[in-house]
């Protein structure tokens, strides 16, 4: 259900990014319609692959939120919110690739 949501949000925020003219938005958009569907293929595999998928949406959600947030209410989510976020993303590929390197699931 998480990765529906973050990719219907994620398609919304592109449309708006792109036709608005706010590439923020735009970027926003197009990292979560890309990480729902990465969090779709792992998430039912189990094991580390889902926890990696677990991190993967948690940062997605917070980056793009952020970058939501300052488009439309001239704010952040909180300090750092969106550099977070970008780390629990390279986070969570690196434990895709350490689960699939160890191939353990």
């Amino acid at each position: 259900m998480a990765s529906g949501l973050a990719g219907a949000a994620g398609v919304a925020l592109a449309a708006a990014g792109a036709h608005g003219g706010n590439g923020g938005l735009e970027t926003a958009g197009l990292l979560l319609v890309m990480h729902a569907a990465a969090v779709l293929a792992l998430a039912g595999r189990g094991g580390a692959y889902a926890l990696a998928a677990a991190v993967l949406l948690g940062g997605s959600v917070l980056f793009a939120g952020d970058l939501t947030a300052r488009a439309y209410f001239d704010t952040r989510l909180f300090p750092y919110a969106a550099p977070t976020g970008g780390v629990m993303m390279i986070a969570g590929w690196l434990g895709v690739a350490l689960t699939a390197l160890r191939g353990r699931g």
